[in-house]
């Protein structure tokens, strides 16, 4: 028999079956700096800090870029008070609170196709894209594979 947790495989029901996300953190040229397997299910936003955790080093980013769905109130405060990161991410179009991103920050925001590249890199390793293994360590550690490959690429 097989004891263990149901559903620890990072597997989570998506709109289209069962799937995995793969959350990364890139550094300003577009390198893995974290990686982090997760169930498809949990919000992103939830996850910030296990990904942060799951750093190649101990150094924090100063900045972070993301797309508008991190774009809450509270993650910014808890980004700046816990890790003392900038978080900028644009703000959705419908909000009713006061916006406070101004322009200045939002122009590096133009620099998110770096980190759009590092998930293409991962995805032209067939391996990554199609998910072979069943148990997410395995999972993750073809996705650690996959990083080493791109930092010996590009040194």
């Amino acid at each position: 028999m097989r004891s263990g947790k149901k559903g620890d495989a990072a597997v989570g029901k998506t709109k289209r079956g069962k799937g995995s996300k793969i959350m990364a953190v890139a550094d300003a040229s577009g390198l893995p700096v974290s990686v982090h397997v997760v169930s498809a299910s949990p919000h992103e936003v939830t996850l910030v800090d296990q990904t942060l955790d799951a750093g190649f080093t101990n150094e924090v980013p100063a900045r972070l870029l993301s797309d508008n769905e991190y774009g809450s109130d509270g993650l910014d405060e808890w980004l700046r008070e816990g890790w003392g990161t900038e978080m900028i991410a644009p703000h959705r179009r419908g909000r009713k609170r006061t916006k406070t991103q101004d322009g200045r920050p939002l122009r590096r925001y133009r620099r998110r196709w770096k980190v759009e590249r590092l998930f293409a890199w991962l995805q032209n390793f067939r391996r990554l894209a199609v998910r072979y293994e069943f148990h997410a360590e395995n999972f993750l550690a073809f996705v650690q594979l996959r990083c080493i490959v791109i930092l010996v690429r590009q040194f």
